[in-house]
């Protein structure tokens, strides 16, 4: 007998299933949004559902404290953390609050999620908070562990920045192939230009010639501080490639190492738009060594990313101390082992796109007692945007609140390393 087929689900909700698998996936399970996205979305085909899906699940991040409190505000006591009633109303009500989807819409979407008791429940908080005309508070507040441990690190003024940087999609900064002035947009260093965040990439002039490529600013100052060429370059952890393609454009002779093949596609991909050349390699680089010391290594390391919250706000909910602790440890161990692979006289420049000190600037303190034949190199001013100093140490941090009538930029730790001779 044929197994009988199931009716269609309503048109969006597949869309709203796959936003509760993909909250689901980065609060519960501790994926990072971009790689749960896919998965998450399979069945989805239209391009717009599963950028809608991505919408819906990144604003909830950027809520999430706001919204628990106002579902918290209509229970008579607190959902627990993982029910699938306060997952599929965080999903209804940031779309009703925050992405301007009609209630009606909103409710009727979600409420095919849930069934028999939870069902009845996700309605009623869903009916009681829109009678309330409930809102969402101009800034988000950041979830407490975030606040307090910025708040302990860098000072209160510089945690209440953080709520202001994520309460919207930042802007996007791109990257220039050479000194052309053929690319629109706001001009904060030579090579560098910002565009407003909802700017649709591949459609801005120079794009399909190569001329740029998507890079936050903060992003491009490691590679800036090591300076021009010619002589060889080795980019540790260079996925998605672009320290690779800023190096090559400026004399050096580059290679580019990355674990993962997956994100190197995308590298060569852009290698490949720009006209850029590099040589490709995957491999692990606790394994792997160059054949001779290089000239100059940019080591930006694989860290909690905690600094670039403002476009992958899940960091914010996946990051705890033991992350941290686990990502410093690793940090520890590449940059001693690539210490080795520079030659006397040669420049390394290490980074990490961290807010957090065990990430940055303990790190270099540390590496610093352990190897005297390096010394610390002041970052030079005019590399640096302006509003953007070295700390009296010589390092650069980027934080919350910096450059905020520019648009702000993501939190970085960077620093040059000279071998001496």
């Amino acid at each position: 007998m044929a197994r009988p087929q199931l009716a269609p689900e309503p048109p969006g909700v597949p869309a709203r299933r796959a936003a509760l698998r993909l909250l689901d996936a980065v609060l519960r399970r501790g994926l990072a949004l971009e790689a749960a996205l896919d998965r998450a979305t399979t069945g989805l085909d239209r391009r717009e559902d599963r950028g809608l899906v991505h919408a819906i699940v990144s604003e909830a991040l950027r809520r999430l404290p706001d919204l628990d409190a106002l579902i918290d505000s209509a229970t008579a006591r607190p959902l627990p953390e993982d029910a699938k009633a306060r997952f599929a109303l965080r999903i209804a009500l940031v779309q009703a609050l925050a992405l301007g989807t009609p209630p009606h819409a909103a409710i009727a979407t979600v409420l095919p999620l849930v069934d028999g008791g939870p069902r009845k429940l996700v309605h009623g908080v869903f009916g009681t908070l829109m009678r309330r005309n409930a809102t969402l508070p101009e800034l988000p507040e950041l979830p407490a562990a975030a606040w307090l441990r910025w708040q302990a690190t860098w000072g209160e003024d510089v945690a209440e920045a953080a709520r202001v940087a994520i309460a919207s999609p930042p802007p996007v900064d791109l990257s220039l192939r050479g000194d052309t002035t053929a690319a629109e947009g706001m001009a904060l260093l030579p090579r560098h230009r910002r565009v407003p965040a909802f700017a649709t990439v591949p459609e801005l002039p120079g794009f399909a010639e190569g001329e740029w490529w998507v890079q936050d600013l903060a992003a491009s100052l490691p590679a800036r501080l090591l300076g021009n060429g010619p002589g060889t370059a080795l980019d540790l952890c260079a996925a998605p490639g672009g320290k690779t393609l800023q190096l090559a454009a400026a004399g050096w002779d580059v290679t580019a190492l990355d674990v993962s093949e997956k994100r190197l596609a995308r590298l060569s991909g852009n290698l490949e738009r720009t006209g850029l050349s590099a040589k490709v390699i995957a491999a692990d680089a606790l394994k792997w060594k160059p054949r001779e010391p290089v000239d100059a290594l940019l080591l930006d390391a694989p860290c909690s990313a905690t600094g670039i919250f403002r476009r992958h706000p899940d960091v914010l909910h996946r990051v705890r101390p033991a992350v941290i602790t686990e990502a410093a440890e690793l940090q520890a161990r590449l940059l001693a082992r690539a210490a080795d692979w520079v030659k006397p006289g040669g420049r390394l420049v290490y980074a990490t796109c961290s807010l957090e000190r065990e990430e940055g600037e303990a790190q270099v303190e540390r590496f610093l007692a352990e190897h005297a034949d390096y010394r610390l190199v002041p970052a030079a001013p005019e590399l640096l945007p302006e509003g953007i100093a070295p700390s009296p140490q010589g390092w650069v941090r980027t934080l919350p609140g910096m450059l905020a009538e520019q648009g702000g930029l993501d939190g970085f730790f960077i620093a040059r390393l000279d071998r001496v001779g």
